[in-house]
């Protein structure tokens, strides 16, 4: 097990930008997958990024390729969500979550794969 803490939420106007952190309790962090997932009110959770245990394999809902950018530091045990030119629909809880994958080149964009998560932070992008 891996314990995640999120932090960075905030509100922001339309237009703005957000930077999301998590960060993950063991050293172990580079043998995760890690992602980043977002539920708004009323609608299912989605994946909005993911990033593989190399760092060199990302992935992006496409609503967000363009704007929202993944990335990682082993160093500091910490995944971060840059999210540039929010919009109002980008309103939602965001979740940080940790796969345990073999291959380090695989961002896992199964939630199932899933089994660490994190406490989530909430976005509020105002018009």
């Amino acid at each position: 097990q891996v314990q995640l803490v999120e932090s960075g939420g905030g509100s922001v106007q339309a237009g703005g930008s957000l930077r999301l952190s998590c960060a993950a309790s063991k050293r172990t962090f580079v043998t995760y997958a890690m992602g980043w997932f977002r539920q708004a009110p009323g609608k299912e959770r989605e994946i909005v990024a993911a990033i593989s245990r190399s760092g060199d394999t990302m992935y992006y809902t496409d609503s967000m390729k363009g704007r929202f950018t993944i990335s990682r530091d082993k160093d500091k045990n910490t995944v971060y969500l840059q999210m540039n030119s929010l919009k109002p629909e980008d309103t939602a809880v965001y979740y940080c979550a940790a796969a345990w994958v073999a291959q380090t080149s695989v961002a896992t964009t199964s939630e199932g794969d899933y089994a660490n998560w994190g406490q989530g932070t909430q976005v509020t992008v105002s018009s």
